[in-house]
This record gives structure tokens, C-alpha cells and sequence, in this order.
């Protein structure tokens, strides 16, 4: 069940930063066509390519984190024996767990929380600011949620 609903996640994800890379390649085109074509450049579009920028990032870490495909040293990691290596791993996806629960889940509702009190709007788009920062979060409870799996695979290992 668990690698079922992760494979759905999987997919669900991948969907959502395929729709926001094509709204970035879209808002960008229009933005070099309205500036140079039409000589009148479009107001919103730099903030907007902004904005994309940010959801595809701190989504896209998320997708990546739940592939197994971060960022990673390998050099020391390939000179443990496989005892202590699965000991590293363990040790490396629990800093990533507190990192996504404290840094993105804690710190990210928190942010969310002040932008909306304080009301906070884009410049440009005129959105709340606690929508664009919502993804942290997000990203968060799918980091935790992939690195929590990733740990119960590693006790069955």
C-alpha cells in the first residue's frame, strides 16, 4: 500500500512541475515577445517568473528528495563496509527529516502564517505572499513523508 500511494504521489508531483515548467516556458515567452516584439513589456511577468521559479525549486527538491536523488558525497559513503554504510544512510535521512519537519514544516507554516496576518501582497500579481511561501511547507510534509518510508525500507532491508 505504502509504495502504492508513494508511486501516486510520484506521479501527482510530476504532473504539477511538468504544468508549472510549461506556465515558466509560456510566461517567459510572452514576457521576451511583449518586450521586444511589442515594445511594451508585460508588468507582471518577471514577478510571475519568479514565483514559478520558487514552486518548481522547493517542489522539485521534494520530488528529488522522494527519488533518492539528492544531492550527495559519495566518495566517503563508498569506503564504508555495507553495515555502516546503511548506519550513514539512516543518520542522513533522519538530519534530511528534522531539516524538512523543523526547517520547511515548522519554519515554513510560520512564514506562511506572519505573510497572511500581516496581509502581505505580491507587488505585480497582488496575491497574498503566504500562497507563493505555501509550497515550503508542502515540500516539507512530502519530504518527511518519502524519508519516513525511506526509513521503514531501510529496517526491512
Amino acid at each position: 500500500m505504502n509504495m502504492k500511494l508513494r508511486s501516486q504521489i510520484d506521479s501527482v508531483l510530476e504532473k504539477i512541475l511538468v504544468i508549472i515548467m510549461s506556465f515558466m516556458v509560456i510566461n517567459v515567452l510572452w514576457q521576451v515577445f511583449s518586450r521586444y516584439i511589442l515594445t511594451n513589456p508585460s508588468s507582471f511577468t518577471d514577478e510571475l517568473a519568479r514565483y514559478l521559479m520558487i514552486w518548481v525549486g522547493v517542489l522539485g527538491a521534494a520530488y528529488v528528495a522522494g527519488k533518492g536523488n539528492h544531492v550527495a558525497i559519495t566518495y566517503f559513503s563508498e569506503k564504508f563496509s555495507p553495515n555502516n554504510l546503511k548506519r550513514v544512510k539512516v543518520a542522513i535521512n533522519l538530519i534530511i527529516l528534522g531539516f524538512a519537519f523543523f526547517g520547511m514544516l515548522v519554519g515554513g507554516l510560520r512564514l506562511v502564517y506572519i505573510t497572511m496576518v500581516l496581509e502581505q501582497l505580491s507587488p505585480s500579481l497582488k496575491i497574498p505572499l503566504g500562497i507563493v511561501y505555501a509550497v515550503i511547507p508542502l515540500s516539507g510534509i512530502l519530504i518527511i513523508y518519502y524519508k519516513i518510508l525511506d526509513l521503514k525500507n531501510m529496517r526491512h532491508d
